[in-house]
């Protein structure tokens, strides 16, 4: 059982609910912010739902912004933070499985809560009032549980993305989904296929960065991943046998992700890293399972999901190749550590080693011990190098294309004396000095 506590209104949000209550209006803070205050949470932001109508609203404030006016949204700037103040209303009828038709604002509180998602996120408080709960939010937040408001199958086919929402809240809170929602979810997760791609992103992100990332298996069980990433679907059915893992592909990427520091680019790293091991996977004479080239596989699928998802290019940059080079391990010398930084990217070394530990703690339990202490000792040849200053890329090297141009160099041989350059660099650092590389590069090139 969880611990309620009382809900404390911040002095900037009782401002603005006193000044409405002084016009006549009525006014609560609603949603997440009180489900979050009788966590004992400290809410992100404050929303404020009223009688008043968008046009009154802004009567009553000095600084406002029609942020969704046509939806009764107006924003109220107090004391140089933006507060949310939303009209009572009824949603008329949802034709793409996500957005109402039109609006039409009552004078009920009751209405206004009642078309909202789930039981937890519907109560509202004020100071004359206290908590107003109508549907069972507080008992349902006591109990650990997501519940739809009213008819679970309703309330999904006004807007598919509660589906996944769903999902998110229990995993965000370390709920279980109430056994009606449950259903629900999964007769239509079909229907979450009309959600925009930018919209699944975020709810998927939010899940993923949880503390509970590993409750996307309650989504694949429902059949949701099935429509919104059935790469993950094929990661679950995939079995693995061999010295470093005893579960199935699906399995191994869900611990990596509990494993994992709550990071966005790391969290959708471990979820992407392995997606290419069903379609390169073979088994030998004895049954032993090997996957061969399943970074690079894995790299083409999370690049597809990326583009599909809608991600910024640089996170998709970033997180391809960090799939695409996860099965490095780097020799355990200076150099060794020192080639592995410059083929990966000085830039994301840092990241690929945050990596290459949440995937050896995804592994079988007897090998994890070994895998670690050389993680350990990885990281301290890595911090010994940054220490002594070693060169490990062209930006760093000693000469650069201008020195090469003026002795004669032109096109791809710059590039390719630069690389051979470095590749001597890596082996011994002592030789990142100008006069010696001056050297080197007239005598690879025959210059005289």
């Amino acid at each position: 059982m969880n611990e309620i506590t009382a809900v404390r209104i911040p002095e900037k949000v009782r401002i603005i609910l006193n000044r409405l209550h002084s016009a006549g209006f009525e006014a609560y803070a609603v949603g997440g912010c009180v489900r979050d205050s009788l966590l004992g949470r400290t809410p992100a932001d404050w929303d404020i739902t009223t009688s008043a109508r968008p046009e009154e609203t802004k009567s009553l404030f000095r600084k406002t912004i029609d942020t969704g006016i046509q939806h009764g949204t107006v924003t109220v700037r107090e004391s140089g933070e933006n507060f949310e103040v939303t009209t009572y209303r009824l949603d008329g009828k949802y034709e793409d499985h996500r957005h109402p038709g039109d609006v039409t604002f009552t004078a009920s509180l009751r209405e206004d809560l009642r078309r909202r998602d789930f039981t937890i996120n519907a109560m509202a408080v004020n100071e004359e009032d206290g908590l107003v709960d109508l549907f069972g939010g507080r008992e349902d937040l006591k109990a650990g549980i997501v519940r739809c408001v009213g008819e679970a199958e309703e309330r999904f086919n006004e807007d598919a993305l509660r589906i996944l929402r769903a999902f998110r809240f229990a995993a965000q809170l370390g709920f279980a989904i109430d056994r009606d929602t449950l259903e629900a979810a999964r007769d239509k997760a079909e229907t979450l296929s009309f959600v925009s791609a930018e919209r699944i992103r975020t709810e998927l992100e939010k899940l993923l960065l949880s503390p509970h990332p590993s409750y996307l298996r309650e989504a694949w069980k429902a059949g949701v991943t099935k429509v919104i990433l059935p790469e993950f679907d094929a990661e679950m059915e995939a079995p693995q046998n061999n010295a470093h893992h005893n579960t199935t592909v699906g399995e191994h990427t869900l611990r990596t992700l509990e494993a994992s520091p709550q990071e966005r680019l790391i969290r959708w790293t471990m979820l992407f890293h392995d997606m290419g091991k069903p379609s390169v996977s073979t088994i030998d004479e004895n049954g032993i399972y090997h996957y061969r080239g399943h970074a690079a596989a894995s790299a083409v699928i999370a690049k597809e999901i990326c583009r599909r998802l809608k991600f910024d290019r640089a996170t998709e940059e970033r997180a391809v190749r960090l799939v695409e080079k996860h099965s490095i391990y780097p020799k355990l010398s200076d150099e060794g550590v020192r080639r592995s930084a410059a083929e990966i990217g000085l830039d994301l070394f840092p990241e690929f080693l945050k990596v290459k530990r949440s995937d050896i703690l995804g592994q079988s339990p007897s090998v994890i011990p070994e895998k670690i202490l050389y993680m350990d000792e990885v990281e301290a040849v890595y911090r010994r190098i940054l220490e002594r200053g070693d060169c490990m890329d062209l930006k760093h090297l000693d000469v650069s294309g201008s020195d090469l141009l003026a002795m004669g160099y032109s096109g791809k041989e710059v590039g390719t004396v630069l690389r051979t350059l470095l590749d001597e660099v890596l082996e011994d650092p002592a030789r990142n000095e100008k006069n010696y590389l001056l050297t080197r590069a007239r005598e690879l090139g025959g210059k005289g």
